[in-house]
């Protein structure tokens, strides 16, 4: 039985995804995930879940709350 190209395309999808192989690596992942579903599915999961950590890291608690958790953490600090 001969690998279809699932192993190497998933050995190498986060590269993939974050442009990191040559470009003919590149078109040969991009081609498998055309004709390859689960593959394909795994690259929006990956894609997805890359993307959300992002926004995630960008986003800052209101000054606020921020100024209320360090204080909370300072009282618990104190009191141990």
């Amino acid at each position: 039985m001969t690998d279809c190209g699932c192993e190497k395309a998933r050995r190498d999808l986060e590269e993939y995804l974050r442009n990191e192989v040559c470009k003919t690596q590149h078109t040969d992942i991009a081609e498998h995930l055309e004709h390859c579903d689960g593959c394909r599915d795994e690259a929006l999961v990956s894609r997805t879940l890359t993307e959300v950590v992002a926004r995630a890291c960008k986003e800052t608690a209101p000054e606020e709350l921020r100024d209320q958790v360090l204080a909370k953490l300072r009282a618990v600090q104190a009191t141990h």
